[in-house]
């Protein structure tokens, strides 16, 4: 388990390389839960997490995931009642595009 912290003291290419030793050519399925963003970038869920990610620090590890076998992802726990801004789901699209930006090399 790699935690918020853990990211707040590294670097998004330090955790993905992380990530990387961990799965080697394992095939991956991504499931991301919005509550790991910070409620302050993703505020429409259902269970806030203070202290999250936030959005450029997913981004930075999601971009340096090239390479995975992965088999597919989801992004869960958008809770659209509770995002009236809309930013909680625009962070899930973002999780989304990053990922298909990946698979798609």
């Amino acid at each position: 388990v790699i935690s918020a912290m853990d990211v707040h003291e590294s670097s998004p290419a330090a955790i993905a390389e992380r990530v990387h030793k961990i799965v080697g050519d394992t095939p991956v399925y991504l499931s991301f839960d919005i509550d790991a963003l910070d409620p302050a970038f993703a505020p429409g869920t259902g269970t806030p997490e203070v202290g999250g990610l936030a959005t450029w620090q997913m981004q930075g590890i999601m971009r340096r995931l090239e390479g995975l076998a992965f088999v597919g992802m989801d992004v869960v726990e958008v809770c659209p009642p509770y995002d009236v801004s809309e930013i909680s789901s625009l962070a899930a699209a973002s999780v989304v595009y990053e990922y298909l930006s990946i698979v798609s090399k």
